[in-house]
Formats: C-alpha cells, sequence, structure tokens
C-alpha cells in the first residue's frame, strides 16, 4: 500500500546572500524529499551543515532560493499550511500567560472565541500543563516552558509536527521525560498530527524516536543517507541493534566523501576550509585521551565516555583530523603517528608541532602570514582578511572563522591579534 505524501520537496535549493558575492553562498542543495503520513523523521547533521534552515524552508519560514515545495500535492508560497514549529529556544511571549501563549497558535484560525479556548484548555491538559493556565513563563521550569511551546504548536491540529532541537535546552532528566511524553502521544494517537520532523543533533535521540533518519551533510549541503529505523518501540538504548544503529551513524556523519571531503569555500579559484569550532585547549586534551587509550577506539563509546553530544563531540573531531593528527575509519578513531609525536611531547614542542600541522593543512593560515611577513611592520589590518573572505562567505561566518584560526594561530604562535589597533601580526 503506498503511504500518503504530506510535504514534497522537488531540486530544493537555498543560498545566502553574502559579501560581495552576488550569486550568494550555497547551503542547501537539490534537496529531494518525500514526508509521509505516519512517519517520524529526523534529520542529523554536523553544526551548521544546514539542518534548521531546511526545517524552516519546510514551514515556509525561510524561502528557497529554488526548487519546489508541496503540501498535498499543491505549491505554497509563505507559511506552510499544514505544519506548525516548536522551537529550540521555546519563544514564548512572557508578557502573556500559558493560556493566551497557547492560543497563539489558533491566530490564524476562524474559530469562535469560547471554541478556541476550549482547544487551547484541552491541549494544555493533554501536554502536562493542567492548572497551569493562568501562570507566566517565568514561573514555569524549562520542561514546562517547551511543553508551552509543544501545545501552541498542537492546538492548531497540525499535519506536521516540526520541531528544533526541542530537548537542547533542558537538562538531562526533563529532556528524557519529555521524548517519553512526545513519543506516547504520537504512537497512541492523542494528537491529530500524521507526521513529526525533528532536527536534532543526538544520534542517540534520532534512533530512540524517529523512524527514518536523514544525514544532512557537505557544502552546500545534501542529503547523505536516508535510513530507516525498523527497531520496535519502546526501545532499549542498551540492546546490541540499538547500538549498533548509533554506531553505524556516528561512522556515517564522520564518513567524508571524495566529493566533498571537507566544508570549504572558493576564493579567487581556491578552496578554503571552514575550520571547526573547537579551542586548541581542548583538541590537546582530546588528543593526550586517546593516546592515554592507545588503541582504535569506536566513535560512539568514545562519545559516550566523555559524556558528549555529536555537537560537541564532533567539532573536536574534526579538528583532530583536520590537523592531521589522528584519523577516523569506519567509526573508529585512532592518532596518526603525528598525533602520538604530539600528545608525547613537550609544551613547546607541541607549539612546534601545531604549528607545522596548521600551515600544512589549513592553507588560510600560511597565506595570512605571508601576506603579514611580507609587510615591514609584519602587520595588516584585519579589515583586509574580512574583504577577502566576503567575497565567498556570509557575513556572519567569517568572525566566526577568523576567530578559530587566530586563536590556533595564537596557540602556534604563527600569528595573533590585536584587539585595541584590530591588527593582525606575526609573531616572529
Amino acid at each position: 500500500m503506498n503511504k500518503k505524501v504530506l510535504i514534497e520537496l522537488n531540486q530544493v535549493q537555498k543560498k545566502w546572500d553574502g559579501g560581495s558575492s552576488n550569486a550568494g553562498v550555497p547551503v542547501l542543495s537539490n534537496i529531494n524529499l518525500s514526508i509521509y503520513a505516519g512517519e517520524f523523521l529526523a534529520i542529523l547533521g554536523p553544526s551548521g551543515s544546514g539542518k534548521s534552515t531546511l526545517l524552516r524552508i519546510i514551514a515556509g519560514l525561510t524561502p528557497a532560493s529554488s526548487g519546489k515545495i508541496t503540501y498535498l500535492g499543491l505549491e505554497y508560497q509563505g507559511v506552510n499550511p499544514g505544519a506548525a514549529m516548536v522551537f529550540q529556544s521555546f519563544a514564548l511571549f512572557p508578557w502573556l500567560t500559558i493560556l493566551e501563549n497557547v492560543l497563539v497558535g489558533l491566530d490564524s484560525k476562524d474559530l469562535p472565541a469560547n471554541v478556541k479556548k476550549e482547544k487551547a484548555l484541552a491541549v494544555i491538559d493533554m501536554v502536562g500543563l493542567d492548572g497551569f493556565e493562568n501562570a507566566y513563563p517565568k514561573e514555569l521550569s524549562g520542561g514546562m516552558q517547551q511543553r508551552v511551546g509543544l501545545g501552541r504548536a498542537l492546538v492548531s491540529d497540525p499535519d506536521v509536527l516540526l520541531m528544533d532541537e526541542p530537548f537542547s535546552a533542558l537538562d538531562v532528566l526533563t529532556a528524557e521525560n519529555l521524548r517519553r511524553d512526545i513519543l506516547e502521544l504520537w504512537r497512541e494517537n492523542k494528537i491529530p498530527t500524521k507526521s513529526i520532523i525533528m532536527v536534532t543533533h543526538g544520534i542517540e535521540e534520532a534512533v530512540y524516536m524517529a523512524d527514518r533518519i536523514l544525514v544532512v551533510s557537505g557544502s552546500p549541503a545534501g542529503i547523505h543517507t536516508d535510513m530507516p529505523i525498523t527497531l520496535p518501540h519502546w526501545r532499549d538504548k542498551n540492546a546490541p541493534a540499538f547500538i549498533s544503529l548509533v554506531d553505524t551513524l556516528y561512522s556515517l556523519m564522520m564518513k567524508r566523501s571524495d566529493t566533498a571531503p571537507r566544508n570549504t569555500v572558493t576564493i579567487e579559484n581556491k578552496e578554503i576550509t571552514l575550520l571547526p569550532r573547537v579551542s586548541a585547549g581542548a583538541l590537546t586534551g582530546f588528543l593526550e585521551l586517546l593516546e592515554d587509550l592507545n588503541e582504535k577506539t569506536d566513535l560512539y563509546k568514545l562519545a559516550d565516555r566523555f559524556m558528549m553530544d555529536s555537537e560537541d563531540f564532533f567539532p573536536i573531531i574534526d579538528g583532530a583530523t583536520l590537523l592531521g593528527f589522528a584519523k577516523v575509519v569506519d567509526g573508529d578513531i585512532e592518532l596518526t603517528p603525528e598525533g602520538i609525536r604530539f600528545a608525547q611531547a613537550s609544551v613547546l614542542e607541541r607549539k612546534e608541532l601545531f604549528r607545522a600541522q596548521l600551515v600544512q593543512y589549513v592553507p588560510l593560515a600560511g597565506k595570512i602570514l605571508a601576506i603579514l611577513q611580507s609587510k615591514s611592520n609584519k602587520r595588516m589590518n584585519i579589515e583586509f582578511f574580512e574583504d577577502v573572505l566576503a567575497r565567498s562567505l556570509p557575513a556572519a561566518e567569517i568572525p566566526l572563522l577568523l576567530d578559530i584560526l587566530i586563536a590556533w594561530s595564537r596557540y602556534a604562535e604563527l600569528f595573533a591579534y590585536d584587539e585595541q589597533s584590530r591588527q593582525l601580526f606575526a609573531e616572529s
């Protein structure tokens, strides 16, 4: 029996306007996706991969640059008429009561006021907030505030419920409780929603909740993997089959294809690597821990041992592999000979090794150093480099890239930055 298609994306692309680039910066490329009735879909991807942008495009909150998006076979402009969204940041109005915040979800519905109130009260009861109708958001815990956001989304009876990292702002126990409650509402048909789409950076969370998982990766991002999850609910996180799926997804998210080995942008026909947002200190500590283990280590087990989710874990892995200190093969990570030397070296020797790897694997660092050394005073205003990067990077990405590069280069004693003069300068 064919499943009913609720939402379909055909050749969808998204470009952000950035700097002096007339063409814009590509974020999503050639997204083809069908969302079916009866499925819980999770979208995974590294930080900055465009997964939240994809969700907002489905919601109609962010327009696609090109391509076609349909709901029940009809193309729509603006907000998706069949979808409602739960945001990571709760997004509640602090001056409204809980009841009034939930009623916001019915603003576009042509219903009598008494009917709206009845629906809102029923939803408040359903999400476990009965008795808090007249409270204000500041009086509630984070988990309770997110339940208000869930109620506001559900009160409009959406066909598709969209959730953007809905548990990331919550503590571990509160998040686990809310996950189970949402799954119970969904599995026992206590809500009219026909499909749920959740963006998450938690691999274990995705396997626990979803019937199907998309892995979004690349630059611009595309759908790298479309994986059905057939484990029956309720799922045992300690079961071998569950652990195997989590391990497989860790491997897939770290896998680099020949066509898109890393996030890069092209400036004047030269590729510039986008750096993971991780400090030199965190990389140093990570390499020391890997050296202590003295063996190949499964990524999933390592993340679990460090008690880190993928949003924090993968940037460290990316930094270590980018600089040639570690390598990942089939979901296992191990130090390279350079990584072993680094972990065993003295403080000064580590700086020298880090400097050599930085210049070798991050060409932008070497290019900046060469420009600085060509100047008689070995200094250059940072605006010069910002202008160069603006040819291919969105404005918001430029300071993030330069901040990490400066921090790494300062540790390596390659070059540093004077905040007062806003100048980069060579260390020697």
